[in-house]
């Protein structure tokens, strides 16, 4: 054997060149590491699709002013988040509320925006609804208010008497193609709460100037946020 060869296989070059192969697997590690936290942080600050959450508070508003007509009026004070990087937008709300004891079941949609009062009505002081934009990480509150679809809808009345109704409110949310073929692979579904409010007492006159509440059973927000 060599000089040079016995030189290349004593100790301390096998002890090199074994520091210097893991100081190679290392800095490999490094670089792929970094290379997916860039990824991940291009995806969630940049290309994460709209994720839109929706609050309802514990306490909901009902009106129903009108003798001989199905008309009702839910006022639900929403907010709305978007938890995704790109902008969403809310196109329509509806509203399904069942009379839990009787189950019959009316739909309602979402007309105008602001603070119920016959005063107002009379008036005509409202925002009508129209589509909600919501940029990303961000949020909004709206006082919305949900009128009977129409005059098809039955029973003419459905909160008549002191209860339990729930309700089930669903958020029509614009598609996004950005990225083309890449968004169409996984569609989102709408978003959407069901929650549950009673009516303590029924008091029709109470419509001649606004509102009667309706109350969570635990006083606490009802969301579809996980």
């Amino acid at each position: 054997m060599t000089r040079q060869a016995a030189s290349e296989q004593s100790p301390e070059r096998i002890v090199y060149e074994n520091a210097r192969r893991s100081g190679d697997r290392v800095t490999a590690l490094v670089s792929v590491a970094a290379l997916l936290f860039s990824l991940y942080s291009l995806w969630d600050t940049s290309l994460k699709w709209p994720d839109v959450r929706v609050y309802v508070p514990p306490v909901i508003h009902y009106s129903a002013p009108y003798q001989n007509s199905n008309f009702e009026m839910i006022a639900v004070p929403v907010t709305l988040t978007n938890e995704g990087a790109r902008t969403g937008t809310v196109l329509s709300i509806n509203l399904e509320v069942t009379d839990i004891k009787s189950g019959e079941t009316k739909r309602f949609y979402a007309a105008d925006i602001g603070r119920w009062s016959m005063e107002r009505t009379r008036t005509m002081t409202y925002q009508s609804f129209a589509p909600l934009s919501l940029a990303g990480r961000s949020s909004r509150t709206e006082p919305i208010l949900f009128y009977t679809r129409g005059d098809e809808e039955k029973p003419p009345q459905l909160i008549d008497e002191a209860g339990d109704y729930r309700f089930k409110l669903t958020l029509d949310v614009a598609e996004v193609d950005d990225l083309g073929w890449f968004d169409r692979l996984w569609p989102s579904p709408a978003p959407s709460v069901t929650f549950e409010r009673t009516l303590r007492t029924y008091d029709a006159r109470a419509f001649n100037i606004g509102t009667l509440p309706m109350y969570a059973k635990d006083w606490q927000a009802s969301t579809n946020a996980k």
